[in-house]
């Protein structure tokens, strides 16, 4: 018959929205192993696995810390309840924690605080000034010293699922509510603050009764989605005031004919081992958690057009792909060529380029192998004596994807007076530049082998460009430099790297294509309100670049870039950049809240008109 060896969950913190899949190894009537489910619908030899799912419904009310969802608040920040922030924020669970986060909770009131003289006095007289922002202390109960602030978040026992069963009372005050069947559950915002169980038993198709008693297995309390601090698109061609990514974006467009790009390193889960982010809670580390908080962040930006890179091959085809296709996005995707072992399994990731079928449909796509390119480019210039030697040096298996997209509407704006007959063309090109920062070489001519591939198409049709990724540069390296200037200095000391002699003379180091960083726009922007200063303070004043869009405890700087043919493009607004005291502060990236090492970066773009000849 059907039994059940062993009951297991990946983590043993429950979040809202994230599936619980356990883990149900099963021996089967035949006595082998297998830990596929064992629906009633298919029965194996006349049983079946059956899963159920119990909430423990306590008199207790609890707050849960803002900075450990695991451990229950004692502290509340009044600060944070004055400047009308989300509640949840203001919870910690000891003074050390509180402590810890009070320059976020400064720079959090200060925003709060700015809005409110920008927006007006009302809230400002009724919640009064930032006067008192200490914490208060939170009772047994749950319940603060402020009259209902530990209820305003509904941290009570919550109300039961329609249809939901009450399995027993125990003495101890708690209720078993039966919540869900089936092997996989998803926790609600009514699971919040308590604990849930899962109990899995092998059952008789013919009489429906268990065969034996079932495993059972109790997970620690339900805790909320961290929800990162919204960001806003910030307009560099105009002082109209801050947009809003929750305006009417179809609306936005017809009247302004503008398109949106958004490039991201998501991270994929082949790397996000906890040797390697050891500071990120394992649960939050988690394939299962992140997906939902990437997916999350990635559709708040409304993009019409997405880069993505780190895109491990078999999430793209059972997740990204599916997933933002209900949200009417179309998918090219790149993958390297090499895969990696990590340890139960063979992974690779790659390049994703998704854009909204209702704004653009492809036209071509073209695939770059620097594989492909270093083989060719050792057979024509490197001595047979030393071929292997370089092309152990110049395989490194990265990839780009570069895709032409025809516009179904207009992109030149309502006035624009756009020549007959004119495709509205736009090339996208996204990629992942080798990561290793000793191999300089490499990432020059990687970059280099790139542009003249840009190059190529440009001179085949006038079309404006953008070029978007994780180029695994900072500003002022030779890759960087190269896109931006469109050339590279002879005395620049990455050339000092170039062991294969690929890249001489520098002079051949060039490119036409005439492209500028996105973000460079905020050092251009006059200096008017708080807002616009904000973004000045969180730009290298000498590079003209964010001062991070990559931030690990071993390091904060810029590594991903979006540029345009400024010929042909300008950018509208941007995607407003964070701040070092808001990731940095404790953590680092990844972090419950932001899902990724990287930030996200967003650029809103016109075409400019091509008058009529």
């Amino acid at each position: 018959m059907l039994s059940v060896l062993r009951v297991h969950l990946p983590s043993d913190i429950p979040i809202v929205g994230c599936e619980l899949c356990p883990y149900v190894l099963l021996r089967c009537p035949d006595n082998t192993i297998t830990t596929d489910d064992v629906p009633e619908s298919s029965p194996i030899d006349g049983y079946f696995l059956r899963c159920r799912w119990y909430r423990i419904q306590s008199d207790k009310r609890l707050a849960i810390c803002s900075v450990h969802p695991s451990e229950p608040a004692t502290l509340q920040c009044l600060g944070c309840l004055k400047a009308k922030l989300p509640v949840s924020k203001s919870y910690h669970c000891s003074t050390k924690c509180f402590a810890d986060a009070w320059r976020h909770h400064r720079s959090m009131h200060a925003r709060a605080s700015n809005a409110i003289r920008e927006n007006g006095t009302e809230e400002d007289e009724l919640f009064g000034r930032f006067s008192s922002t200490g914490p208060t202390i939170l009772g047994s109960s749950g319940s603060s010293a402020v009259a209902g602030a530990a209820t305003a978040g509904g941290f009570g026992n919550g109300s039961i699922y329609a249809g939901s069963t009450r399995l027993s009372e125990q003495g101890n005050g708690e209720t078993w509510y039966e919540v869900g069947r089936g092997k996989i559950y998803t926790p609600t915002t009514e699971d919040v603050g308590h604990a849930l169980k899962l109990e899995c038993v092998a059952v008789s198709a013919t009489t429906g009764m268990a065969i034996g008693p079932p495993s059972t297995l109790l997970t620690s309390r339900v805790i909320p989605a961290p929800s990162p601090t919204p960001r806003r698109m910030i307009p560099v061609n105009s002082l109209d005031g801050l947009a809003s990514l929750d305006a009417d974006v179809d609306a936005r467009v017809a009247v302004s004919g503008t398109f949106t790009l958004l490039s991201y390193n998501v991270l994929a889960d082949l790397y996000a081992t906890s040797d390697m982010y050891s500071y990120c809670p394992p649960w939050a580390l988690s394939w299962t958690y992140r997906r939902q908080n990437l997916l999350r962040e990635i559709l708040a930006y409304k993009a019409d057009i997405l880069c993505l890179q780190e895109v491990q091959s078999d999430h793209f085809e059972e997740f990204f792909a599916p997933e933002l296709d209900k949200h009417g996005y179309a998918a090219v995707y790149k993958k390297k060529t090499v895969e990696l072992y990590t340890g139960n399994a063979y992974a690779i990731d790659g390049c994703a380029t998704f854009f909204r079928r209702d704004r653009f449909s492809l036209v071509k796509k073209y695939e770059v192998e620097f594989n492909k390119a270093a083989q060719s480019l050792s057979e024509a210039l490197v001595p047979s004596s030393q071929r292997k030697a370089a092309l152990s040096r110049l395989l490194k298996d990265n990839v780009a994807l570069i895709v032409v997209l025809e516009a179904l509407d207009s992109i030149h704006g309502p006035d624009a007076s756009v020549s007959a007959g004119k495709c509205q063309l736009l090339c996208v090109a996204n990629t992942h530049i080798h990561a290793n920062p000793e191999l300089k070489d490499v990432k020059l001519w990687q970059v280099h082998t790139l542009l003249k591939g840009l190059e190529k198409i440009a001179a085949s049709a006038d079309i404006p460009m953008l070029v978007a990724g994780d180029f695994n540069s900072i500003p002022g390296s030779a890759p960087h430099g190269l896109i931006a200037t469109g050339r590279v200095d002879p005395a620049h000391p990455d050339l000092a790297a170039d062991v294969l002699g690929i890249l001489r003379p520098a002079s051949k180091l060039c490119h036409q294509l005439r492209l500028m960083s996105a973000y460079s726009a905020f050092s251009r922007m006059p200096r008017a309100g708080p807002a616009f200063e904000q973004q000045h303070q969180r730009m290298d004043s000498s590079s003209k670049e964010p001062l991070f869009t990559n931030c690990t405890r071993d390091f904060l700087g810029t590594l991903d870039y979006i540029f345009y043919t400024a010929d042909s493009l300008t950018v509208e607004s941007l995607l407003e950049l964070l701040d070092e005291e808001n990731l940095h502060k404790d953590t680092a990236l990844p972090s419950p809240e932001w899902s990724s090492d990287h930030i996200a970066l967003l650029a809103e773009f016109r075409c400019k008109p091509r008058l009529r000849r």
